[in-house]
C-alpha cells in the first residue's frame, strides 16, 4: 500500500502562493517610495526575504519535521518568555519605538517585535492548559474561567503598555475562540465579551488617537484631510481598481497618497490594481486556509493538536478580518497587517513558524489515518 502524503500539501502549497503573492504586491506597491527614499526600487522587497521569508520558511521546515507535541512541555517557558521580551521593550536602548508605539527589540544583530511572538506563545500556552483539563473543569468559574482571565491579564498589560490594542484585540480574539472550543460555557463566553467591550471603549477613549480613529470610523466623511485622509484614501483606492484594476504596478494611490501601502494599507493597493478580482483572489486564499487548518483541527490525533490547530488558524483568519474590515471601513483602523502579504518581517517569520508547527499536526493524523487503514487491511489478510 502506497502511503499517503507526510503533511497538508494543500496548506502548504496555498501559503506559498499567498507569500509570493505577497511579495510581488510589496515591489509593486513600494516601487515609488523605496526609489525616493533609499535610491533602490527593491529595498522593501530585499529587507522582506533576508528578515521574513527566509527566516520563516527556515522556521516552517524546521518545525514541520519536530514533534509538536514537545512545545506542551515547553508551552510556560515559552509564555513566561515571551512575557519577558514584551517588558523588555520598555528598558532604554533595548526597546525602540515606531509610530507612537514602543513595541521593538533592538539587540543590535536583529530587531523584531515581541508581540508576534508573544500570539504564538499564548496559542501554545492554552492549548497545553485547556487540554490539561476535562470540559466540565473547563466550564467551572474557579478551575476554568477565573485561570483564563488572569492569564490573559498578563499578556494583555505589557501589550497595551506598549500601547497596541490592535494587537491585543487579535490575541483576545484568539483566546476566546481556544477558551470556547476547549469547552467553556456560553454564559462566560458572553459575560466577558461584554465585559471586554466595556474595558476596550474605555481604553479607546483614555487616548485621543485611537478616539480619533473610533470617531472617523463613525463619521468616515468628516476630516478628509486629517483623522479620516487614511480610510479616505483607502476607499478611493478600491473604488478607482473596478473589477479588473488599474493594472499590476499602475497604482496612484501609492505616490504619496495612501499612509502605508506595502504594510496595513497594502489591500487597498491590491484593489486597485487588480480590481473585485484581486480582492476575491486574496479572501479565497485565506478562506482556504482556514478551511484547512479547521480540518486538520478536527482530524488532529489529541485534545491538544485540536486546540493548537484552532488557535494557529483563529491567528490567520482573525488578523485578516482585522485588516480588511479596516481598509474597506467596516471597522476602526488599527494597524494590523494582512498575515503572509503585508510587509514586516517579523510578522511574517513568525506566522510562517505557526504554519510549521500546523503542518505537523497534519502528518502526524496523516500517519495515524495511514496505520489504520494498514490494520485493517492486515486483518483482512489473515481472514
Amino acid at each position: 500500500m502506497k502511503q499517503p502524503s507526510t503533511y497538508d500539501k494543500y496548506l502548504f502549497f496555498t501559503v506559498l502562493l499567498t507569500v509570493i503573492f505577497g511579495l510581488l504586491m510589496i515591489t509593486s506597491a513600494a516601487a515609488m517610495y523605496a526609489t525616493l527614499r533609499f535610491d533602490d526600487q527593491y529595498f522593501f522587497l530585499k529587507r522582506q526575504l533576508i528578515y521574513g521569508v527566509l527566516p520563516g520558511f527556515f522556521a516552517l521546515f524546521f518545525l514541520a519535521k519536530i514533534d509538536y507535541h514537545i512545545w506542551k512541555r515547553w508551552s510556560v517557558v515559552g509564555f513566561i518568555g515571551s512575557l519577558i521580551a514584551l517588558g523588555l521593550v520598555f528598558i532604554p536602548g533595548i526597546g525602540s519605538s515606531a509610530y507612537g508605539a514602543t513595541s521593538w527589540l533592538n539587540l543590535g544583530f536583529i530587531t523584531f517585535q515581541p508581540s508576534e511572538m508573544a500570539k504564538l506563545a499564548i496559542i501554545v500556552y492554552l492549548a497545553a492548559w485547556l487540554s490539561s483539563k476535562d470540559q466540565k473543569q473547563v466550564g467551572n468559574v474557579l478551575e476554568g474561567l477565573f485561570p483564563f482571565v488572569v492569564i490573559l491579564s498578563f499578556i494583555g498589560f505589557f501589550i497595551y503598555k506598549q500601547p497596541d490594542v490592535g494587537t491585543l484585540g487579535v490575541i483576545i480574539a484568539i483566546s476566546f475562540i481556544m477558551f470556547f472550543s476547549a469547552g467553556a460555557q456560553l454564559s462566560h463566553i458572553f459575560a466577558m465579551a461584554g465585559l471586554g467591550s466595556i474595558l476596550f471603549f474605555i481604553l479607546i477613549r483614555m487616548a485621543s488617537y485611537r478616539w480619533d480613529r473610533f470617531m472617523t470610523f463613525l463619521n468616515p466623511g468628516d476630516d478628509l484631510q486629517g483623522k479620516g485622509y487614511q480610510i479616505h484614501q483607502a476607499l478611493i483606492a478600491l473604488g478607482s481598481g473596478s473589477f479588473l484594476g488599474v493594472g499590476l504596478g499602475q497604482s496612484r494611490q501609492k505616490f504619496n497618497y495612501l499612509p502605508e501601502p506595502v504594510g496595513d494599507s497594502i489591500f487597498a493597493i491590491i484593489g486597485e490594481e487588480l480590481g473585485f478580482i484581486g480582492t476575491m483572489f486574496t479572501l479565497s486564499l485565506f478562506i482556504f486556509l482556514v478551511i484547512r487548518g479547521l480540518s486538520i483541527a478536527k482530524n488532529a490525533p489529541d485534545e491538544f493538536g485540536r486546540l493548537l490547530a484552532i488557535g494557529i488558524t483563529s491567528w490567520i483568519g482573525i488578523q485578516a478580518i482585522f485588516n480588511i474590515s479596516a481598509i474597506i471601513g467596516i471597522m476602526p483602523l488599527t494597524g494590523i497587517p494582512l498575515p503572509f502579504i503585508s510587509y514586516g518581517g517579523t510578522s511574517l517569520a513568525f506566522s510562517l513558524a505557526a504554519i510549521g508547527i500546523l503542518l505537523n499536526i497534519s502528518s502526524q493524523t496523516i500517519k495515524i489515518k495511514y496505520f489504520r487503514v494498514q490494520r485493517i487491511y492486515m486483518i483482512y489478510t489473515l481472514i
